[in-house]
């Protein structure tokens, strides 16, 4: 029955992580039919053709159970189950994005509030956010100066964000980072927020 669909593939791999039929080669198994009742445990090979005399297949569930467990029915139709699972999983999966941001240690004040607005919008979006000062040249020598701006912007994004790691130097730049504040996560769990 599985092979009429192998060959367009139907977005997902029905071969390769599935033990179906022929290949179920335990001496004993576990056996639930189609209704979901238990049918007790029995050889393989009368498992097989208990599921064959009712047109359908024989599929493991449960292949580290003691003894494995296997299911009566049709392959599609437990894919099609297996795909729609794994779909409502990711639907409810939350993925959460690191965005950076980049300022030089000379930045004018207009540049400057429109990239934190950048950063507002990231982190009331539950990004976690990396934010980089890149020095140039003599600029090197002025350390101080730029964790003094990182602070200012640590202090304009208190609102939205919590800073995680302090500002630190890496080569030319320094950088911090910055997760979403509890209120900012609160309001996205909300229920009308979808």
């Amino acid at each position: 029955m599985a092979a009429i669909f192998s060959f367009w593939g139907c977005g997902i791999n029905r071969d390769s992580d599935l033990i179906y039929n022929e290949r179920v080669r335990w001496k004993e198994v576990r056996v639930i039919d189609e209704n979901n009742g238990q049918l007790g445990i029995m050889s393989s090979e009368a498992a097989l053709e208990l599921a064959y005399s009712k047109g359908l297949d024989l599929i493991v569930v449960a292949p580290n159970g003691t003894p494995p467990v296997c299911k009566i029915m049709d392959i599609g139709k437990y894919q099609y189950e297996q795909m729609k699972r794994q779909k409502e999983a990711k639907k409810k999966q939350v993925t959460v994005e690191m965005k950076e941001m980049k300022y030089r240690l000379r930045i004018d004040v207009g540049d400057l509030t429109v990239k934190n607005q950048h950063l507002k919008e990231f982190l009331s979006a539950g990004n976690r956010v990396r934010v980089t000062i890149m020095f140039r040249g003599r600029e090197m020598a002025f350390p101080d100066q730029g964790r003094a701006l990182l602070k200012r912007i640590a202090e304009d994004l208190a609102a939205y964000g919590t800073v995680t790691q302090e500002a630190k130097m890496q080569g030319r730049n320094m950088s911090m980072m910055m997760e979403p504040s509890k209120d900012v996560l609160a309001k996205m769990k909300a229920p009308g927020k979808e």
